[in-house]
């Protein structure tokens, strides 16, 4: 039979290690309910500071400057798909990189998709939502012209292997993202639904804590 003293110590280590495990859960919970406020405080402070939607003072792009850029529209080049565009990486002769998202004008949702966007999109003033550079538009070509995302889609860094977000990284997004819906939502005079946020549309800049939805 094994000595009660014995017994009492083992019992009070486990309690003392209960009690440091719910420290140091609470400690961290803490920390990271800090570091959201402060983080949340710095992203209204920007946000007052609203950016303009273009990049820079583009014209509208002719269809070969765009085909130029994205090397003919190279497969090399295509950075992502959907049900109605396709989206390129090019770089126009001043360097500027950019995405264009070339619209499937044999869909005729393709061309409401693409009045939408541009309709919404030219009004819409937040960090954290995709710019537009400019357009490229004719009967049978339309195209618009967005900044480019260096580190490309958020679905790609979460479901890669060889590609990791760190705590402190994942947050930044995850507030970044709430407070381009908020402004979506609450901040624009028009309420906007976005209706496909997913991993796949959140593109991260060369900073990765600065993503942009599209």
């Amino acid at each position: 039979m094994r000595n009660p003293i014995y017994k009492e110590v083992k019992k009070k280590k486990r309690v003392l290690t209960s009690l440091y495990i719910l420290l140091g859960i609470g400690s961290l919970f803490a920390l990271v309910v800090v570091y959201v406020v402060l983080r949340l405080r710095k992203t209204k402070k920007n946000v007052s500071q609203a950016d303009v939607s273009l990049v820079k003072g583009h014209e509208r792009i002719s269809y070969y400057e765009l085909e130029q850029a994205t090397e003919g529209f190279n497969e090399s080049n295509l950075l992502g798909n959907g049900s109605f565009s396709m989206v390129y990486k090019g770089i126009l002769k001043d360097g500027t990189l950019l995405a264009a998202k070339v619209f499937n004008v044999q869909l005729e949702s393709a061309f409401k998709s693409c009045d939408t966007e541009c309709k919404i999109l030219r009004n819409l003033r937040h960090r954290n939502l995709t710019k537009v550079i400019t357009s490229c538009s004719n009967l049978d070509f339309k195209a618009l012209v967005l900044e480019y995302m260096p580190n490309g889609t958020l679905d790609k860094w979460l479901y890669t292997h060889n590609l990791f977000l760190n705590l402190l990284q994942r947050l930044d997004i995850m507030i970044d993202i709430a407070s381009a819906m908020d402004y979506l939502h609450t901040g624009y005079s028009t309420p906007v639904v976005h209706c496909d946020l997913k991993p796949s549309n959140v593109l991260l800049d060369q900073e990765m804590s600065m993503d942009k939805m599209e």
